[in-house]
């Protein structure tokens, strides 16, 4: 699909949005409110802690053919320093176009693990990442310090990191997708990022069995 037309928006505007984020549960707080977000530039994808077994090959070619057609543009949305708002059409013959659609650097958390090590966790964006650690760029994030501890991200990290990662043509049924903090009730703990930027979290289909909750 062409991009047709785009707006970028400044890092403070990002993370002035971003402070805004509200938990699913617990009376949707604002997780960020007493957070320290910093954009940080040039991140090793291969170093950051993914918590989400799979990636969806769709999702990949349609970020990858993105970075292509931004870096026609002169944008490399790796190294977004702000919020890239941008349409598309099925063709540049269509006179309908679909957006705006947001792009963001990734959020990564300063997370707690079981073991006690403070790691960092991709939160939003995995995607994003893995399409960056594939084809071999740096990325920007937002990295996230001093959230509550008491509202941890909902799901572990994986032990193996991106050894765990599996590449999907589709989700198939009962396939677990995290390690969940709480399976009886793990949405509670979920940072909607769609109250903040509409559409930058895909609904996905529900693959995982019934003893976990939503």
């Amino acid at each position: 699909m062409p991009i047709t037309r785009m707006e970028i928006f400044s890092a403070g505007a990002l993370l002035s949005q971003l402070k805004k984020t509200r938990l699913r549960g617990f009376g949707q707080p604002y997780v960020y409110a007493d957070a320290q977000l910093t954009l940080i530039k040039n991140v090793d994808p291969a170093i950051l802690f993914p918590a989400q077994r799979y990636v969806l090959k769709s999702d990949y070619e349609r970020l990858r053919d993105l970075y292509e057609q931004f870096m026609e543009r002169s944008v490399n949305i790796f190294a977004l320093e702000g919020v890239v708002l941008f349409w598309q059409k099925e063709s540049q013959a269509d006179s309908e176009e679909e957006g705006p659609i947001p792009l963001t650097p990734p959020v990564v958390e300063i997370s707690r693990e079981p073991d006690g090590r403070l790691i960092p966790l991709i939160n939003d964006g995995m995607h994003r990442v893995y399409t960056a650690l594939k084809l071999g760029q740096t990325i920007n994030i937002v990295l996230a310090k001093n959230v509550p501890e008491v509202y941890p991200y909902y799901a572990f990290a994986l032990e193996k990191g991106w050894e765990e990662v599996v590449e999907l043509e589709e989700l198939p049924d009962q396939f677990i997708k995290k390690n969940y903090r709480d399976p009886d009730n793990y949405k509670a703990l979920f940072r909607d990022f769609n109250e903040v930027f509409p559409g930058i979290q895909k609904q996905r289909k529900q693959s995982n069995p019934g003893h976990i909750r939503a």
